[in-house]
């Protein structure tokens, strides 16, 4: 891959202000977590096991680097189902518009995409972070790369294992930033679950979120259609319906529409064994319209030709027909109609974890004070993709990590303030 860019300089030797304050984690939610804290007036150190901070962040970047979505801030709310109540009022502090304003005091303005998702004007992550990483320089934040977090040594000291080896440290706080255990590459491996678990942190176990889904598509269908996206179409699974785009893989399919409804295909995976959605193939038109051009005379024509002349419908769509719906359906207009507008589709496994672009479960909301500290750990807070939350993509996913990290590092900042028996 080469050398990484924008690694922050490595401590020489971990000289540092005692009491400071522990970040576990360079990705978003530990940078902001840092900054939080060193605003607050904290010495902070930032450890990651990684050579440079930020690789995730980066690798976003590579598709425009969607920062958070232009909608209101109670439909955003929304989009964390379950959690929306307790995600509110962190997002009240520092949701999407604070998020844009603290962007642009880094000299990156933002626009609002024809989708409403918001992006740096110039689509690109890497002067972002290379501005956020001078301020966080400037305010005496100190990195510490490739220092890989072990847990907790017996007398609850935090184990690093370093490249001069083992290093135990007693921080005033720490606030942990690990990421959740997708893209291990990129530093997010889960591998801080059990050592949380041992500690009696309230944990619910890591599931694929924003994944794809695997069909088991025939040989022939596969072949040759693996890797193409189904454009101008809606899913529909219960009452939830939404237009957008989506892509077939080898082994099912994957896509932003997909990941819109990805918790809700997992979880029926879990209790039923599989889950069903289906896809309107035209939702631009309704069905009357689908079937008067069905019933159009073909003369002797194909139907795939047929498909192709009256409805568009070719390429991957019309594979996805005749892969589907069955001979007998083919042949009968009415049938074919409603499979267009409505194709089912069913999907056995979610793709493995580490293909997944983000995870759900983590550390619990109920085993975390109002300050984000977990309550079998005092003075440990935690923050970012690691709690149990999680959002389709749009903006929504990073947005969450910053208020989340904002949170724990006030909180820190708050509970250091009124003393270790607060």
């Amino acid at each position: 891959m080469g050398r990484w860019p924008y690694s922050p300089r490595m401590q020489p030797e971990l000289e540092v202000r005692s009491p400071f304050v522990a970040v576990i984690g360079g990705g978003p939610a530990g940078l902001m977590a840092a900054e939080t804290l060193a605003a607050a007036g904290h010495a902070v150190q930032l450890f990651d096991a990684m050579p440079s901070v930020g690789r995730k962040f980066l690798l976003a970047g590579k598709g425009g680097l969607n920062l958070t979505h232009g909608e209101s801030l109670e439909a955003f709310g929304q989009r964390f189902f379950e959690r929306s109540a307790e995600l509110a009022p962190w997002l009240a502090d520092f949701g999407p518009e604070q998020l844009r304003a603290w962007a642009a005091a880094l000299g990156v303005e933002t626009f609002v995409g024809s989708s409403g998702r918001v992006f740096p004007k110039d689509l690109k992550a890497a002067p972002l972070l290379r501005a956020w990483l001078h301020r966080l320089r400037g305010q005496g934040v100190q990195f510490h790369m490739r220092h890989r977090w072990l847990g907790w040594a017996e007398d609850g000291a935090l184990r690093l294992d370093t490249p001069r080896g083992e290093l135990r440290l007693q921080p005033a706080a720490t606030v942990l930033a690990l990421g959740g255990a997708s893209w291990q590459r990129l530093g997010s491996d889960g591998t801080w679950w059990p050592w949380l678990q041992a500690r009696g942190a309230d944990l619910a176990p890591l599931r694929p979120s924003n994944c794809g889904f695997d069909v088991g598509w025939s040989e022939h269908f596969s072949s040759r259609h693996a890797g193409q996206p189904l454009k101008g179409v809606a899913i529909g699974i219960g009452d939830f319906r939404q237009a957008g785009e989506a892509v077939v893989t080898a082994t099912g399919v994957e896509g932003s529409l997909v990941y819109a409804v990805s918790s809700l295909l997992r979880e029926a995976i879990a209790r039923d064994g599989s889950a069903h959605f289906t896809l309107d193939l035209l939702p631009a038109r309704d069905l009357a319209w689908v079937q008067r051009e069905l019933a159009h005379p073909r003369g002797p024509r194909s139907l795939s030709t047929h498909l192709k002349t009256r409805l568009k419908l070719d390429g991957v769509k019309a594979g996805l027909l005749w892969e589907v719906v069955p001979k007998d359906a083919q042949a009968d207009p009415a049938r074919l109609a409603a499979a267009i507008k409505a194709l089912p589709i069913t999907v056995t496994a979610a793709r493995p974890i580490d293909e997944a672009i983000s995870t759900a479960g983590g550390v619990r909301f109920e085993g975390l004070d109002e300050r984000l500290m977990l309550r079998a750990l005092p003075g440990v807070f935690c923050a970012g993709e690691m709690l149990d939350w999680e959002a389709p993509t749009g903006g929504y996913l990073l947005t969450a990590c910053f208020a989340t990290a904002r949170r724990a590092g006030n909180g820190a900042a708050t509970w250091l303030a009124a003393g270790t028996s607060a």
